[in-house]
């Protein structure tokens, strides 16, 4: 199998992706930002570059035949000219998109992840998307708060199936690898409902520290969140999905567990993977 390129490579799930691929053989380069800090297996080609910058992609792209893309930050001003690069190099691209993706004909994007996928469809190379829901990993927001014995948070009753940054990435490494993937849309989700509260229970558990979820009123998160993620549509835009989970929570899917063979990995598992990150 040719070179495949894997973008975001030292993050929650491109380190993954990177791990698998060079654990299975396969001619794997990692784009980072600093080589010196990326910390990827041995063996691995590690070359400097930057999404923002598509002018330092040019050597990251050749003789490359797949590409995992992450796609930096929220906004999707900067992708055309990488996609369009990444299509003139390669000829597989797997996107690490969001679930609620969708957009028809005509319609303007809400996300930047519809705006990033409409490219992706229009740029004539054959395209993989992988849609997971909620990420395990978004807990870790919580990390300083577990360690105070209680997680001041809105909407302790909504409720997700979130998914282990492993499974996202071992759905990748499959997108990647193997045939029949061209035009796929995977839903990906962790195999189980919990509410924050239960999923706060569910650290604690794996920490040995009795962990108290304390409601905190959405005119108090609001100015918080803002101060800590800096985007106004996406603040709002969580809140109000939390809000929505309330009553309606994340559907879940079987994709993980049809596509790999295996369950997909639990909450706690992924808390106790993650322990040392809340003690």
């Amino acid at each position: 199998m040719s070179k495949i390129l894997v973008t975001g490579a030292t993050g929650n799930v491109g380190r993954h992706v990177v791990t698998e691929l060079a654990e299975a053989g396969i001619e794997v380069r990692a784009l980072v930002r600093d080589p010196s800090k990326a910390r990827l297996p041995e063996g691995v080609e590690v070359v400097r570059g930057d999404l923002t910058r598509p002018e330092t992609l040019e050597a990251a792209l050749d003789d490359v035949e797949s590409v995992f893309l992450v796609w930096p930050g929220f906004a999707a001003e900067t992708a055309e000219p990488v996609i369009k690069a990444i299509a003139q190099h390669a000829r597989r691209l797997v996107y690490l998109s969001a679930n609620g993706a969708d957009l028809a004909d005509g319609e303007e994007p809400t996300i930047f992840h519809q705006a990033v996928e409409r490219l992706i469809r229009q740029s004539g190379i054959s395209w993989t998307m992988l849609r997971p829901g909620g990420f395990a990993a978004n807990t870790l927001m919580w990390a300083d708060q577990i360690k105070q014995g209680v997680v001041r948070w809105p909407f302790g009753a909504a409720s997700r199936p979130l998914i282990h940054e492993k499974d996202i990435a071992a759905v990748a490494v499959h997108a990647l690898t193997s045939a029949g993937q061209a035009g796929a849309v995977h839903v990906l989700s962790g195999p189980e409902q919990l509410t924050q509260a239960e999923q706060v229970r569910v650290i604690g558990e794996a920490v040995g520290r009795e962990v108290r979820w304390e409601e905190l009123p959405v005119e108090e998160a609001r100015p918080l969140l803002l101060a800590a993620w800096g985007d106004e549509k996406f603040v709002d835009g969580a809140l109000r999905a939390w809000g929505e989970f309330v009553a309606s929570p994340e559907k879940g899917t079987d994709t993980v567990a049809r596509l790999l063979g295996r369950p997909a990995l639990t909450f706690r598992q992924w808390a106790l993977d993650h322990a040392a990150d809340f003690r």
